[in-house]
């Protein structure tokens, strides 16, 4: 048995609008959007009276896909601390390769981005850094040098 693809991953955010329109920003495409609820659902996800909204946002031309949800009911837990730092165990961050890291910091501050550490070369094959977006989404850009 294998593994046919990666579909998505998904991100509980608390504002859908404020993170579709980050990572608009960034690059991809809202695919769609639509609440999720009923006791299929709830059972898939092991939540009682589960209802949610997401919203798909796909890589245009590339395959990729950020599932963004955004819990109704039950109410979404709020982990402590709020933000967490890299090293906290679970999801750690997302990453994306970009062809100008400095032009895409630029788009995404607006909608709320703040780097976490700084802007790092990596050799002379990569300019790197981690920054916070929507409900403290750790996402990583990559601009390739070479």
């Amino acid at each position: 048995m294998t593994i046919q693809r990666m579909d998505n991953v998904g991100i509980v955010v608390d504002d859908l609008d404020a993170a579709v329109a980050f990572f608009t920003a960034l690059g991809m495409e809202l695919e769609g959007r639509m609440p999720i609820e009923g006791s299929w659902a709830g059972k898939v996800v092991g939540l009682d009276d589960m209802r949610s909204e997401i919203a798909m946002m796909r890589i245009p031309d590339a395959p990729g896909r950020l599932e963004l949800v955004t819990y109704h009911s039950p109410t979404a837990i709020v982990p402590e601390p709020r933000v967490t730092p890299a090293n906290t165990r679970g999801l750690h961050r997302v990453m994306f390769a970009v062809d100008d890291l400095e032009d895409t910091l630029a788009r995404l501050r607006p909608h709320g981005a703040e780097l976490v550490g700084e802007v790092t070369r990596f050799e002379d094959s990569f300019l790197l850094c981690y920054l916070r977006g929507p409900s403290g989404i750790i996402v990583a850009l990559a601009e390739q040098l070479n």
